[in-house]
């Protein structure tokens, strides 16, 4: 076993009603001026509001421009507020990008230079203030993870500002915060967990922590997320469906993610496609390729997956996984390829210029793609 390391959120409170915990964790941190950062629809719809009565009338600000796929300007906007406002803590309550959004203010609240000189690994300088993430989907696991993914409308790319100083002091992770989900979120945040889970557990980087937590969550997610897509009320699947991205999360926080995400990274930059969609379109042609360098671990994939693959070679039982991951993806309505979102066929070569770029990513992969490879399965997804 080579050596590895593993590191997560500093505290996990997990469970119907954990947020109830809310206000000991801002005295503990010793936070007297919290900043919210939430999106208008959360706050329309009062999950904020229920959050702001745990604070116990304590002083914060709420700052509520979040926005999906969030692009470098709103960590700035946002990190003027938490400047002017004095505030010395963040509470995040929403997906991935209410929670990407805070992770990279308190990377960049206390940094002299650009934000764009924060992308990359390790290169914040110091601990910001502490961060509370509270999520309201179960997808994206940036509740535990060290990184904050940011559109950079330049480059038109997804870029990362990777430091163990932004990892959330607190994530508070209770399944009726994602009773709001719509059905098509509740999807696309779902697949986008599982494609965390199967990257983890394919990864270069695995190790037998990262391999019990990513064969888990993708048992529990592929037993629940058609439960919680076909009956939105069904509290107890919501609370596997959190508990599976919660331990996604903590698998492909210290595994990594790999080719999936780096070809999902051109249709989100260029073309605004959600997150957890993008992995949807290119997961099953991804694996498609990836599967002949770890035959044994797609074998995995496949039981997890709830295959009954015994009376099955190796190969075909990879075959298999592939196979139920269609039909997963094609239960909770995701869309059959990339030009159903007005993409382009002429932009394939250079996305796939762009996605060899992310190495990153690509390095994590057990399979080495060329350029040529990954516009074949741009074409393939197409």
């Amino acid at each position: 076993m080579n050596v590895s390391t593993f590191k997560i959120a500093n505290k996990l409170i997990t469970g119907e009603g954990a947020t109830d915990q809310l206000f000991n964790e801002v005295q503990r941190l010793n936070i007297k001026n919290p900043l919210i950062v939430t999106d208008k629809i959360l706050k329309e719809v009062g999950v904020v509001e229920k959050i702001e009565d745990k604070l116990n009338c304590l002083t914060f600000d709420v700052w509520d421009g979040v926005k999906p796929e969030p692009e470098v300007h709103l960590v700035e906007e946002c990190t003027s507020v938490f400047r002017e406002g004095k505030h010395d803590g963040l509470i995040a309550i929403g997906g991935g990008s209410a929670i990407d959004i805070a992770k990279g203010v308190s990377g960049f609240a206390g940094f002299d230079g650009k934000i764009e000189e924060l992308f990359g690994t390790d290169i914040v300088p110091e601990k910001g203030a502490p961060v509370i993430a509270i999520p309201t989907t179960a997808g994206t696991g940036s509740e535990v993870t060290n990184i904050s993914i940011l559109s950079d409308t330049e480059a038109q790319l997804k870029k990362g500002i990777v430091s163990d100083y932004i990892l959330p002091d607190v994530a508070i992770v209770a399944p009726e915060m994602t009773l709001t989900m719509p059905r098509s979120v509740t999807a696309a945040s779902g697949i986008d967990a599982l494609v965390h889970a199967i990257e983890a557990y394919i990864s270069v980087n695995a190790s037998p922590i990262t391999d019990a937590l990513a064969l888990g969550a993708i048992k529990l997610i592929a037993t629940n997320l058609p439960k919680a897509f076909s009956n939105p009320n069904n509290v107890k699947a919501r609370e596997n469906m959190a508990t599976g991205s919660l331990m996604a999360g903590m698998a492909f926080g210290n595994a990594g993610v790999a080719a999936v995400h780096a070809l999902a990274y051109p249709l989100g930059g260029r073309f605004h496609i959600a997150h957890g969609v993008s992995n949807a379109l290119l997961l099953p042609y991804v694996m498609e390729w990836n599967k002949i360098s770890c035959v044994e671990r797609f074998r995995d994939i496949a039981e997890a997956l709830g295959e009954n693959v015994s009376h099955l070679s190796d190969i075909e039982a990879a075959d298999r996984s592939v196979e139920s991951m269609r039909r997963l993806c094609e239960a909770v309505n995701i869309p059959k390829g990339i030009r159903h979102f007005n993409v382009p066929e002429d932009a394939i070569a250079s996305m796939a210029e762009d996605a060899s770029k992310i190495e990153r990513l690509l390095k994590n992969n057990p399979r080495i793609f060329t350029v040529e490879e990954i516009e074949k399965i741009y074409r393939a997804a197409y």
